[in-house]
């Protein structure tokens, strides 16, 4: 789904669902960052699992932690920086280098949430992630921010965007005004990791069961409701990560998640997710591997002269679009880019080659 919604033929030519909400709002773009987040929650239950249940927590445990969670931040920033030097070769300026990204915030909700997980009993791991949704939109909602009041959600005037420009320059951020990838929404998110993580832990203790399936997809209903009745007052915000989207998009990963489990475990109906185990069990090499060969294909151009289009314009143009039409070609360039990163997969897949931090 990544792949699918980063890379359109052409961006003018998308399919609504394909594309995130404006600023308010929902739609299934805006559940996979979510959902990647939830589902490393998922699996912390089980490799953090050993350290609640006595084994001992020494420096080594925090300096691999640590190390993990770095090296994922400098690969996002590697990210950023190839983009900066493309886009202003030869002469890049890094004063303009964005900082912030997806990876980064992963690497960085990976860590608040690891922290608190190896250090707080369950209920306080509960109330913890209750009171960071609560005192989030407490924040949003009456801070008050210069020349804009308290309150107010929109793209110049919240709270997040402010607080990133006051302690960053804006060259470092998305666009000068706001990075939704900043430091504030970036502890709501760790509740979303955390939300992945009460259900592991929960899943580690029931039947293989269609019982438990039906439970899992209960909970998953409730959270959407709550979210969207919460976002009547604070609005699903994929780019304030608000509360309410943190309820609405984990209730959803849930709903998924029951699904695939009834399927998969209950069921064993294994053969068709097989596609989804190469990819998933890449799935650093995926995200940054289709990352840097969508930005060297926008920067080689095909033919001479500043009219002269991208590799990817050209590729999308004559391949997809001249056939398809420019809405479906579109489509279906992001279609192919997907079944060639699969093609790829499956050869590390057989060879046993696993990108792991």
């Amino acid at each position: 789904m990544m792949i699918l919604v980063n890379t359109p033929g052409s961006w003018s030519h998308v399919y609504p669902p394909l594309l995130h909400a404006e600023w308010h709002g929902f739609t299934p773009t805006d559940l996979v960052f979510p959902a990647f987040l939830w589902i490393a929650g998922v699996a912390m239950a089980f490799s953090l699992h050993k350290y609640q249940e006595g084994a001992t927590l020494n420096g080594a445990v925090y300096l691999r932690l640590a190390r993990r969670c770095a090296l994922l931040f400098l690969i996002g920033l590697g990210l950023n920086s190839l983009s900066l030097i493309l886009r202003n070769w030869p002469s890049p300026d890094f004063a303009n280098l964005r900082i912030f990204g997806v990876l980064q915030r992963i690497s960085l909700a990976y860590l608040g949430g690891s922290l608190l997980v190896l250090h707080l009993k369950r209920r306080w791991l509960w109330l913890t992630a209750g009171g960071i949704l609560l005192l989030y939109w407490g924040l949003l909602t009456l801070v008050p921010v210069p020349g804009f009041g308290s309150g107010d959600l929109s793209l110049e005037g919240n709270l997040v965007g402010y607080l990133d420009r006051t302690l960053l320059p804006p060259t470092h951020l998305y666009t000068p005004d706001f990075d939704p990838e900043g430091l504030l929404s970036t502890v709501p998110a760790m509740v979303t990791l955390l939300g992945g993580y009460f259900t592991g832990d929960w899943l580690r203790d029931q039947p293989r069961s269609s019982r438990t399936s039906s439970a899992l997809a209960m909970f998953g209903l409730i959270a959407v409701i709550l979210g969207g009745l919460w976002g009547l007052l604070f609005p699903i915000n994929k780019a304030l990560w608000t509360s309410s989207y943190v309820l609405y998009s984990g209730g959803w990963s849930l709903l998924l998640f029951a699904g695939c489990y009834e399927l998969i475990e209950v069921r064993g109906w294994q053969r068709w997710s097989f596609p989804l185990r190469v990819m998933g069990l890449n799935a650093i090499a995926l995200f940054v591997g289709s990352g840097i060969v969508v930005r060297l294909m926008n920067f080689i151009k095909i033919g001479s002269g500043e009219e002269a289009p991208s590799l990817y314009r050209w590729l999308y143009e004559n391949l997809f679009a001249r056939w398809a039409g420019l809405l479906n070609g579109s489509l279906l360039f992001a279609i192919a880019n997907i079944l060639l990163w699969f093609v790829i997969l499956y050869g590390c897949y057989r060879r046993g080659w696993f990108l792991k931090l």
